[in-house]
Parts: structure tokens; sequence; C-alpha cells
């Protein structure tokens, strides 16, 4: 399990801008593909007594293992959902940018032994060694499962995270499998997914280095570690955001990827709030010292487990969309998946918030330190609305995530208008209640 602040972890001394106007403006219309009028307005519409019952089956661990052959079959339709324009700063025109050309930032480094292989960059012991100072402790920002994270510049003066797996994690087996994961990571490429520079092999050493994203994860942003407070505006940003980059992952690559372990600390936020996805491959790179193999044993982080694949043994792309349910309800409330230390009826936080939302007091959960004003009460309850689709117990009955981005659009789009209204009505009575005052 990786520990609260993997993958990395430093938070800008900067002050942290609450909202960031102007993200993802475009209809979602032009994003994806066209859904019918009816499935837009009922699509998540159901009884909610039964949907109380069917996620009492609630969240204890995430796991991971490869995904089903079935979703292949969605690339080869991907002309039909062209790939948003937001979803990738290396695509043009709302279509998606295939990667085959070197990441060739590094490629002039004599020191380097790079491969000929499109998309992948090897880097040097020495260069690691050099960039990390011989992996200084000061420069140590993070531990997981992984291995250990430290914050490293490289001779052109980037920024990176250089993730160092731990030596014990592998034997002679997991060579092959390293190298396949580093060629899917190198075909991945999303403007709200960390990027990936590159990696070394080198005898028992495995790294890999990846951007560094300065303003530390969503769930120091939730914990208030950076000393503001998340408003709803800036956590539906960051839901759509994480929605786009888990779309890509499941349609828009050469092959999908199921991120196996979407949660609060592998959101990473830029300086602006934007959301950026983390681990997205690394998980398949190297399973806990405790595991046999991703494949074989459930694996995971507390309280993000899709029941479907515990029963079954069998990861799809639903499980993803499972946990992200639970992240939209760890948005909305700001309490962690799993609170020891709350009474008992309150410790599984979707269990809790969801029993409240089909008992028609969903005001209960909204984090304490959020406004209750109209549309932040009509945000939140169509934010549960989706969440409970997203945590039913059999992966049919949940949405896809490229639905999941349309329909927290939608909710966006009605929060600002909702929310301008307010303001104005406000603005207007303050103007009224002045001239009668003067009279």
């Amino acid at each position: 399990m990786r520990t609260r602040n993997s993958p990395h972890d430093s938070r800008s001394s900067g002050s942290v801008h609450l909202r960031t106007p102007g993200r993802h403006e475009q209809s979602p219309c032009s994003v994806y593909s066209s859904s019918s009028s009816s499935s837009k307005k009922s699509s998540y519409r159901r009884n909610p007594v039964k949907i109380a019952a069917m996620s009492v089956a609630g969240a204890f661990v995430a796991c991971f293992t490869p995904p089903e052959t079935k979703i292949e079959s969605k690339f080869g339709d991907s002309n039909e959902y062209p790939a948003p324009s937001v979803a990738s700063d290396a695509s043009s025109g709302g279509s998606v940018k295939k990667h085959g050309s070197i990441r060739g930032i590094y490629a002039s480094s004599n020191k380097s032994t790079h491969t000929s292989e499109p998309g992948s960059v090897k880097f040097s012991m020495e260069e690691i060694h050099k960039a990390t100072k011989n992996f200084s402790p000061t420069l140590k920002i993070g531990q997981g499962g992984f291995g250990t994270v430290y914050k490293g510049q490289l001779e052109d003066g980037t920024i990176v995270a250089i993730k160092r797996a731990k030596q014990s994690v592998y034997d002679k087996h997991l060579g092959q499998e390293f190298q396949s994961e580093i060629r899917t990571l190198a075909q991945v490429e999303h403007l709200n997914l960390v990027r990936y520079y590159g990696y070394l092999e080198h005898e028992d050493e495995r790294i890999v280095v990846v951007e560094y994203v300065p303003n530390g994860t969503l769930r120091d942003h939730l914990d208030c570690m950076p000393g503001n407070i998340l408003d709803l505006a800036a956590r539906l940003d960051i839901a759509v955001d994480v929605a786009h980059a888990v779309t890509y992952l499941h349609m828009y690559t050469d092959h999908p990827i199921i991120h196996r372990d979407i949660k609060s600390s592998n959101i990473l936020l830029t300086e602006n709030l934007r959301a950026k996805v983390a681990d997205f491959g690394f998980s398949r790179l190297a399973a806990d010292s405790d595991a046999t193999h991703v494949s074989t044993q459930v694996k995971g982080t507390a309280g993000y487990l899709d029941p479907e694949y515990l029963r079954t043994y069998q990861l799809t792309e639903k499980s993803d969309v499972y946990s992200f349910g639970v992240l939209l309800v760890e948005l909305v409330t700001g309490r962690r998946p799993i609170e020891p230390k709350r009474e008992k009826k309150e410790r599984i936080t979707t269990r809790w918030a969801i029993k409240n939302f089909t008992d028609g007091d969903a005001i209960l959960v909204l984090d304490p330190r959020l406004d209750r004003s109209r549309a932040n009460n009509l945000a939140l309850e169509k934010t549960l609305e989706l969440a409970l689709r997203c945590l039913a117990p059999y992966k049919q009955n949940r949405p896809t995530m490229r639905r999941c981005a349309e329909i927290l659009w939608s909710i966006r789009k009605d929060y600002r208008e909702l929310s301008a209204s307010d303001t104005q009505s406000l603005s207007s009575h303050s103007l009224t209640s002045g001239s009668i005052r003067e009279e």
C-alpha cells in the first residue's frame, strides 16, 4: 500500500488559487460522441432504495490485474469518438496524436544510452545519480509500494520526479514485464496524466522518470495541508480532469489501459489546480513485496475496491469506474474512504454518504467547510447520484468513464450557471437595499 505522500508530495509555498477559470469550456458533445437526449436525461435516474441496497457492498481495498481482452475492441471504434481537444496537449483539431516519435528532449545527451525504439528514452545511471545527487535523502519526496520517489533535475534544467523501485520487488521473471510496460507508458500522453520521460534498467535497478508536479496531491488539499480550502468549483474541475484522463486510458491509447489505483493521493495538482493522474502504469511495473503477481492476488488501497473483482478476480475498465465513484464521494465530503476513528455507521464513507443521500439527507454529507448554497446543494445531489451508479456492485450497472465525463461536464455547467445567477441576485439585492436606505 502506498503511503499518503506517494507518488510525490512537494507543496508549493505560494498561495493556492481556489478556482481555475476557463478550463474545459467546450461542450462534451465536441469532446465525446453525442449520446441520445433521453440517455442524457435519464441514464442515471434509478430507484434509490435499490441502489442503497446495492451499495452496501462497500469498499475495502483497490485491486490490480491485467485488463480483459474484450476492452481492446473499443480502440477499433476510436474514430467514432474523437478524443477531446483538451485530452492531450499533443492533440490537434479534436483528434489524438498517435505517438511514434521519440521523446527527444534528452536525445542529445552523449552520456545516455538511448534505445532506437520509438517513444522511449533510456537514461544512464550516471545521469540519474547526477539528477538526484546520488539519491540524496534531502531530495526524497515520496515513498510507496513502487519504491522511493526523488525530486531531480536533468542536465537541461527540467525538474522531474524519479521513481526508484524497491530492489526486493524484482526478480529475473519481471524484466520482460518491465520492458513491456515501459513501451506502453511511452505511448501515453495527455494533459491530465503525469508525463512519462524515460527509464533506466540496469542490473537490479529499475527507475522511471516522470513529470514533477509541484502542488501536492488532491488528498493533501482535501486535508487543507496547503492552508486553503478547495471550493466546490475547483473540486468539480478536478473531477472532470480525472474523468477525461481515465477515459483517454480506456479508449484512446493503442492498447486500453486500466489504471488500477484511482485515489486522491494519486491525483497531483498543478499550481493552478489542474489535476494530473499519476501512476497510470506503474502499478504493473511493480507489485508490493508481499504479492505473488498482480493477476493472482488482490492488491490495492483500502477503500477503493471493486467488489465484483473481489468476487471474480476479473478486473475490467469498470473497476476504474468503481474507484472513481469512491473518489467522487471523497470530493464532496472531504473525508477519506475509510474513517476508522468515527462512529461505526460513518466509518465507510461511501456507505454513510449513500445512505444519507437515499434517505433525502444529502446535505448532511457535504464537507462542512463548504457553503450551503443553492449551487453547492444541487451539485452535491447530482454528484452523489452519479457516484451511486459508479458504485453499483455489478459492472454492467456502472456507466463508462466517457459517460461519467459527460455527466460531470453537465453538472459543472449547471453549477456555474446557478452560481452566476445567485451572485447576480445577491448583487441586485444589495443595490436595492442600499437604495432603500438612502431614501
